[in-house]
């Protein structure tokens, strides 16, 4: 049987570095007419502690819809602003029509490289318009894309379960942008991390896709986006601590050197890179809300968050042990230096004592 969405939208997003941080106060203030403050809806029957912290800024903003395959996106696009520096750009694109269309529109938009032109040209314009509210502005090169098919009702009765069985086949398609028919292994795989909180719900999470079948699914695909940005400021610091390794290495290997701007460089990263880090895995308080707790974990699990978690916990401890090799190689000298001016003050001393014996 056709399964058809009667109601549903695809969020194409893009997420990027942008600076060292965001004051999102006064960016508030800047962007008043359009912005407005993004909580996490308690919905579901759970404690009230699951809360970003700060709160992002979301902002609304008209374009010129983009088209992706045979799809356009809408007529507007969502920013929103994370403290830690970070922006994650979203477009919609509404998918009402059969699912089975749907794998052609997730291959289109893999790598897509005219909306991820689109989505930085926004955030290129939105700093401008924040000017001095992003502390050391600086719009990384790369970004972190995903996909979210967020499905709020099916034309005819479609049980959420039909969409790990029966359909399977066509949700794979959608999570790993094939077109092409899947064996199935890779249909067991791609559907594998699936959650639900109640029978007439399913989320099913992927590394690169998500399909949301929930009427109020708005919180999952808020913390889907948010994982998606966590993701990327991951790879940001992984990067930035392999070039501050280097610098260090370098440093290392060298038989002379002291407290010079190589040093100081080195240790403005590694405090940089703590600091992020810190920000990072404290802007969302993962208590309280067991549902989107669950949530959470799977999509960390699907980004290898935890493996990213290692690596930099790994870097930033090395690069601890490089600084304080440097900082005591540094006392060495000094230390080796004041012997050197004693025992020359020394000499001098007696030097001086003599020369009057010798002048009588």
């Amino acid at each position: 049987m056709e399964c058809v969405i009667a109601t549903g939208t695809c969020h194409a997003v893009f997420a990027y570095e942008v600076g060292h941080l965001i004051d999102l106060e006064r960016a508030e203030r800047r962007l008043a007419a359009v912005a407005e403050r993004q909580k996490v809806k308690q919905k579901r029957r759970a404690p009230a502690y699951f809360e970003y912290r700060p709160a992002p800024l979301r902002v609304t903003q008209e374009i010129e819809p983009v088209e992706v395959a045979a799809y356009r996106t809408a007529g507007t696009v969502e920013l929103v602003l994370y403290d830690f520096g970070a922006i994650s750009v979203s477009f919609g694109i509404s998918i009402a029509g059969p699912l089975s269309g749907l794998p052609a529109l997730s291959q289109a938009l893999y790598g897509n490289a005219p909306l991820a032109a689109a989505a930085r040209r926004q955030v290129e314009q939105l700093l401008a318009t924040l000017g001095d509210a992003v502390v050391r502005s600086r719009l990384a090169d790369f970004v972190e894309d995903y996909s979210i098919f967020a499905i709020q009702a099916f034309s005819g009765p479609v049980e959420a379960a039909a969409l790990s069985t029966e359909h399977a086949a066509t949700v794979a398609q959608i999570l790993r942008a094939e077109p092409r028919q899947l064996s199935q292994q890779e249909i067991a795989d791609a559907t594998a991390t699936r959650v639900s909180y109640g029978p007439a719900d399913a989320t099913f999470i992927d590394a690169d896709a998500a399909l949301v079948f929930d009427p109020e699914g708005e919180d999952v695909e808020a913390v889907l986006e948010f994982a998606n940005t966590q993701l990327l400021e991951m790879r940001f610091l992984d990067q930035q601590l392999d070039d501050a390794l280097d610098a260090a290495y370098v440093m290392l290997a060298r038989r002379k050197e002291g407290h010079g701007p190589g040093l100081e460089r080195v240790i403005e990263l590694q405090v940089d890179a703590a600091m992020l880090f810190e920000q990072v895995t404290n802007a969302l308080k993962l208590i309280g809300e067991q549902y989107l707790t669950r949530v959470y974990g799977l999509v960390s699990r699907r980004f290898h968050l935890a493996e990213w978690d290692h690596s930099i916990t790994r870097k930033l401890d090395t690069l601890e042990s490089i600084y304080a090799k440097l900082t005591d190689r540094a006392a060495a000298r000094r230390m080796e230096l004041l012997e050197w001016i004693i025992i020359l003050l020394i000499a001098l001393s007696i030097i001086i004592a003599i020369l009057p014996l010798r002048h009588g």
